[in-house]
């Protein structure tokens, strides 16, 4: 803590410090609380995703396999079968955070000789599409609670800045310069009236 002057001046922009804190610190407390609960709620969605995920990988595993042997995945011609073609985000707004929404994912399908091509590669690549989907909507997700949990830990390193080192050092000037003013101002007092006595002394 630096040196403070002992004036009127300096009390008094102590105070008007101390007014602007406890003024601005419940507008922090409220941010904090609003990003604590999006943390959570992102981070619930991010579980969600990532279980989907898991179930699909798992369910696509032996799709994978037929795919990689017999080239399944791709036309004659040597295209792939399924690829992405449009991937739709915005930008949404939250506590004063700008994080990435995912709006949906358009895909590119190739013709394939419906005589000469398995009857499960539909299904494979309907499976395919949930899997691409959840693990693009699974990345901004993840991009989402970074940026808010970042946030949040700036608002929460305000808060405490505020709480505990502010608003209590701006008192304990605040309580120092006013006893200091309180004994200069005892200590004018009594001068006067020892001059007011050397006065009347002198009178006599």
């Amino acid at each position: 803590m630096g040196k403070i002057k002992l004036t009127k001046n300096e009390l008094k922009k102590k105070r008007d410090e101390l007014k602007m804190y406890e003024r601005y610190l419940p507008t922090l407390q409220l941010k904090k609380q609003q990003l604590q609960v999006e943390v959570r709620s992102v981070q619930t969605r991010m579980e969600e995703l990532q279980a989907l995920k898991k179930t699909l990988e798992q369910d696509a595993s032996p799709w994978m396999e037929v795919f990689a042997e017999q080239g399944a995945a791709r036309t004659q011609e040597g295209e792939p079968l399924l690829k992405v073609a449009f991937i739709s985000t915005d930008t949404g707004n939250i506590a004063g955070v700008a994080i990435p929404l995912f709006l949906g994912v358009e895909f590119e399908h190739k013709g394939y000789d419906l005589y000469s091509t398995s009857l499960w590669v539909d299904a494979a690549l309907i499976l395919m599409e949930r899997l691409v989907r959840t693990q693009l909507e699974l990345e901004v997700v993840s991009k989402q609670k970074d940026l808010l949990s970042q946030e949040l830990r700036i608002t929460t390193q305000r808060v405490n800045l505020f709480e505990k080192v502010k608003i209590p050092e701006t008192i304990a000037d605040i309580r120092k310069i006013r006893i200091y003013l309180g004994d200069q101002e005892t200590a004018q007092v009594v001068r006067g009236k020892i001059a007011k006595r050397k006065v009347e002394g002198a009178e006599r």
